[in-house]
């Protein structure tokens, strides 16, 4: 199986503008995550924006990026036009643009689930949490699935329902995911669906479909960035860890 790496990527956001440019620590936020990401075992990486400065700012410091349309309504469009240019790969990981700290073992956790189930068609990740603050965070998105794995629903709300509190239970749902390559391209064709646009989360147009989303557990808790003070919080980040890329 040959597996290719997916980075969204675009200028405009409504709470930090021009994040992909942002600085951290001598280096673009684009280039952390580029760079980072190809430290995993996916075979090639490619970075998917309609925006001529982070095609440039990728070839810059010697990435590969692609130029796309720009009436995307989302990520998941985005890369099933890539998925029209790189037909030879057989999975497309998703990576997020916002995630400079992303873990190449995160991303391999996903390798390994596609190679050794070939029944997957989609498949992300989840982190425990344990603070009564990120559970009702609205912005952290909880996620619940069966006893073998696969999700039941995603919600900004608290799930499950806590009658009887016990914050065991209650997991992040990190943003990164691999696809079949046929699927991707077919998942992207669908119609956005109720929950998901009640939810405004995409990943609720699978489940809406009944398509089955594999959920592994990750013990990295990365930051993304949204915001400028999450921005702040890696720069603290790499500089007390003394983190490089080159």
């Amino acid at each position: 199986m040959k597996f290719l790496g997916v980075i969204p990527s675009r200028y405009a956001s409504t709470r930090l503008e021009g994040k992909p440019l942002k600085d951290i620590c001598g280096h673009t936020m684009i280039e952390w995550v580029y760079k980072r990401t190809r430290l995993s075992d996916l075979d090639e990486v490619v970075v998917a924006t309609d925006d001529e400065r982070i095609f440039k700012e990728v070839e810059k410091f010697g990435g590969k990026a692609v130029l796309t349309r720009k009436d995307h309504e989302n990520g998941t469009s985005r890369i099933a036009e890539v998925c029209e240019k790189y037909k030879d790969y057989d999975v497309i990981v998703n990576v997020q643009g916002d995630e400079p700290l992303i873990e190449p073992e995160m991303i391999n956790s996903i390798i390994e689930s596609f190679k050794n189930d070939d029944t997957i068609s989609m498949c992300t990740l989840k982190y425990k949490i344990d603070t009564l603050e990120e559970i009702e965070n609205p912005n952290y998105v909880k996620v619940i699935t069966d006893n073998n794995g696969y999700a039941l629903y995603f919600s900004r709300s608290v799930i499950p329902y806590p009658r009887k509190m016990d914050i065991k239970n209650y997991y992040k749902h990190v943003g990164i995911y691999g696809y079949k390559r046929e699927f991707v391209v077919k998942y992207a064709k669908m119609e956005p669906t109720p929950l998901e646009k009640s939810e405004s989360l995409e990943q609720l147009r699978a489940l809406e479909n009944g398509y089955r989303i594999k959920v592994l557990e990750t013990p990295y808790k990365i930051i993304g960035v949204d915001t400028q003070e999450e921005l702040e919080k890696v720069r603290e980040h790499i500089l007390n860890n003394k983190i490089k890329l080159d």
